[in-house]
């Protein structure tokens, strides 16, 4: 594919700067100074392997080892740190082996990029001491939070967490990092209005609500990405509850037409009709819980504002049918691509391969410059910006790829794996049904079963065998026609009363749920479905 070796060219390239910034969650530029740890460099590393550039990747990550500290004096922002450093660093180390890097004993339970990312994830953590455990934007890496930092937060910049820290809790076993980052998504749900909206800025000091806008896109948009997101990747039917109340309040009070406006949180007024293209990642969301058929139909409105000019400017004004002043601007977002790649997964719809080459024909005309992709300052008139956004090479390039390489492993679908013995026994690696964070890191969810506790592990195996030799001896009984005095019991566990020992058979644990050691330690039956794009909900 030609298109490949275009990518190729201009991802070698453009990984020669190491310090680019983006944009955050607010589409606000930051100070570049946020971000000098090689940030380009290690949101860049996952798609290295994905492209097949496997040399390449092994260099970065030993360039990365040898030359990247986070111990120094500068403002980062909590959540582009957390999604392009964390996340990428996470998913490199789960992707490290199939990369032919040489792992350490241990892995995934050990290794130097985790060390690098648990190092990066901690920097982070002062943010999160407020009185309401919602997170600063931004905290200084040497000194923590800084005494004048401002309290108010975008929600995105709030709720961005579950899918990284919780990996990173499971894999480290230090639970500090999920619990901030759901007490945080938490409170941003106790906060929403009676009509179920949240809004776009919070005073995480206060909880008081400072930019009353409530919609899918720019400062909001990748919090109720996690909510379903950390629901497939943790199993966890609460987050995807409350994904789903969100999403009767949005079809309610900001849906029109198969646009989705920007509405007043307690009232549902609409206060801007226009569409972000950060917001275009919604059908690639919607795909996730098996709504195809509004997915499509937002999607092919999205697509409409792209063929009108050959990519998404970053506000458009609905009713008027075009750009909106000083926002003219395509950084080569990744979003209505993503979701072309979600939901030709789902539905193998072509139209969705048109939309894959019209990006790679408009990016390549439009945008290519002698090193790298530069940003299209006005898509009015495809003047080009000094810059290349970093999500470029970790989101955009990614996706296209995967849109038109159907053979990918990221898209296995169970039919290979890889076993791996760690500190506590055999794990299933590599079999398909990856969760990709917000910036397009690919975190295999079998990885979160692999460093649990022994003895966790073992009581699972006594609950199976106490089941098989209840059903055996209760089985015997019936056919020699006699009647219990009472129900078997199994024998105590040494160093526990009869009492816990019951409490123990019924389920009953001091710590969450465990997935069942004898079954595979992947996604259940339900949640592949989500993945392909169709979703038998409980209700229907």
């Amino acid at each position: 594919m030609p298109f490949r070796l275009l990518v190729l060219f201009g991802l070698l390239c453009a990984l020669l700067p190491l310090h680019h910034g983006a944009p955050g969650p607010d589409g606000t530029a930051p100070d570049p100074a946020h971000y000098s740890f090689s940030l380009t460099l290690i949101d860049a590393l996952d798609t290295l392997l994905i492209l097949g550039n496997v040399s390449e990747f092994q260099r970065v990550v030993e360039v990365l080892q040898d030359n990247v500290d986070f111990d120094i004096d500068v403002n980062a922002s909590v959540f582009e740190t957390n999604i392009r450093v964390v996340g990428g660093l996470l998913s490199a180390h789960l992707l490290s082996k199939k990369a032919g890097v040489e792992v350490e004993a241990g892995w995934p339970c050990s290794g130097p990029l985790l060390r690098m990312a648990e190092e990066a994830a901690r920097k982070l953590l002062p943010a999160f001491q407020t009185p309401t455990g919602m997170p600063y934007g931004t905290v200084n890496l040497l000194h923590g939070v800084n005494p004048g930092e401002t309290p108010v937060t975008c929600t995105a910049g709030i709720g961005t967490f579950i899918v990284e820290f919780a990996t990173l809790s499971s894999l480290t076993g230090d639970p500090v990092f999920e619990d901030v980052a759901r007490v945080a998504l938490m409170r941003l749900w106790e906060s929403r209005s009676e009509i179920g909206l949240v809004g776009n800025h919070i005073d995480v000091l206060t909880g008081k609500w400072v930019a009353q806008d409530s919609g899918i896109g720019a400062g909001v948009d990748s919090y109720f990405e996690y909510l379903v997101k950390g629901a497939i990747l943790l199993q966890d039917k609460k987050l995807m509850a409350m994904f789903l109340e969100y999403n009767k309040a949005i079809r309610n009070y900001t849906r029109f037409d198969d646009w989705y406006l920007w509405v007043q949180m307690y009232k549902g007024t609409v206060s801007m009709p226009v569409f972000q293209s950060l917001e275009a990642y919604w059908p690639g969301l919607q795909s996730l819980i098996g709504d195809i058929d509004n997915a499509m139909r937002t999607f092919l409105n999205y697509y409409t504002v792209w063929k009108q000019f050959g990519g998404l400017p970053e506000f458009y004004n609905i009713p008027q049918g075009y750009t909106v002043e000083k926002r003219e601007g395509y950084p080569l977002r990744p979003e209505l691509i993503e979701s072309a790649m979600y939901l030709y997964r789902a539905t193998g719809d072509p139209t969705l391969l048109e939309l894959g080459r019209d990006a790679v024909e408009s990016i390549e005309k439009i945008s290519k410059v002698e090193c790298g992709f530069a940003t299209i300052k006005d898509l009015r008139d495809h003047k080009l910006d000094n810059r290349m956004e970093s999500f470029f090479l970790a989101e955009t390039v990614k996706y296209l790829y995967l849109l038109f390489d159907p053979t990918n492993f990221i898209h296995n679908n169970g039919s290979a794996f890889d076993a791996v013995m760690t500190p506590y026994g055999e794990c299933i690696l590599g079999a398909g049904g990856y969760i990709f964070n917000t910036e397009a890191h690919p975190i295999d969810p079998a990885a979160l079963h692999c460093c649990q506790s022994l003895k966790e592990e073992q009581w699972e195996v006594e609950d199976l065998m106490r089941e098989f030799y209840s059903l055996k001896r209760n089985r015997s009984r019936f056919q020699k026609k006699t009647v219990s005095s009472g129900p078997w019991q199994p024998p105590a566990r040494p160093g526990t009363s009869s009492s816990e020992n019951q409490d123990e058979a019924r389920g009953k644990r001091p710590s969450r749920q465990k997935v069942p050691l004898l079954s595979c330690p992947s996604q259940p039956f339900t949640s592949k479905l989500a993945l392909l794009g169709q979703v038998f909900l409980d209700s229907s």
